[in-house]
């Protein structure tokens, strides 16, 4: 049983993960591979700890485990362990930043469709373009710095 601190964590992190798209199971399990001792848990335990069923315990770690979250740990068994994968939440938002490069290409799409007697069209996808390419640009800038201060004299 988690005390009530930890299941409020857990809860919350399951509104967060559904802010960003996922599922609420997916956030409380990511919640809970966080702050479990041992760090790595079985489907069975996950699925007891989180009160869901291991079908959807399952579902879900495969989906966190495809999208770089979470990782399968070897065992002697054939039962499947996870915990949380280095680097996920970069990892995810580099998915998600794939999606902005999409945006840029499509709005160049775009401008060429307009060509340049549509000014107040081409004004208003020049500014959307604009600001995807900026935040493409800064994203990338960003990463660098997150991982220049995970490598700095601190760690």
């Amino acid at each position: 049983m988690m005390d009530p601190r930890e299941g409020e964590f857990v809860d919350r992190m399951g509104l967060v993960m559904e802010r960003f798209g996922g599922t609420r199971t997916m956030g409380r399990m990511y919640a809970w591979l966080m702050i479990c001792d041992p760090a790595h848990q079985s489907l069975t335990e996950l699925a007891a700890r989180l009160g869901v069923s291991k079908t959807a315990v399952s579902t879900v770690a495969r989906q966190l485990e495809t999208s770089g979250m979470v990782e399968r740990v070897p065992t002697a068994s054939r039962e499947h362990r996870y915990q949380i994968a280095t680097g996920g939440w970069e990892h995810v938002l580099k998915v998600q930043l794939a999606g902005v490069r999409l945006a840029v290409e499509a709005l160049d799409l775009g401008l060429a469709a307009v060509g340049g007697d549509r000014p107040g069209q081409r004004a208003r996808l020049e500014e959307t373009r604009e600001f995807f390419a900026w935040t493409e640009r800064d994203a990338e800038d960003m990463l660098r710095r997150w991982r220049d201060s995970r490598e700095g004299p601190d760690q």
